[in-house]
């Protein structure tokens, strides 16, 4: 059975971050790998990273700090310019 949260984006990094009201503890017991996903508006990533990722230039990241909300980004970019996501967008994260 497929777990799901559903939260939005508050507000919005310097850099173009987008900072969801999803925190580490309802994430507990996610899976960090591409069993889970993420959605924000017609994108969607899966896996959740930790801030240390590694992961290539224009690569969509759902990016969880060891304290702190889920945050959506785009390494090397500004993810709410490039993809036109704005505060109050809905983002769900699911699970199976």
């Amino acid at each position: 059975m497929a777990e799901k949260i559903q939260g939005s984006i508050v507000s919005i990094t310097a850099t173009g971050s987008l900072v969801t009201d999803i925190t580490a503890d309802q994430l507990r017991d996610a899976p960090r790998d591409e069993r889970t996903q993420v959605r924000c508006d017609e994108h969607f990533t899966q896996g959740i990273f930790p801030p240390d990722h590694g992961e290539p230039e224009m690569t969509f990241l759902a990016v969880l700090p060891e304290s702190g909300p889920l945050q959506l980004e785009i390494v090397g970019d500004n993810a709410s310019l490039m993809l036109g996501i704005r505060v109050g967008q809905r983002v769900v994260v699911e699970w199976v």
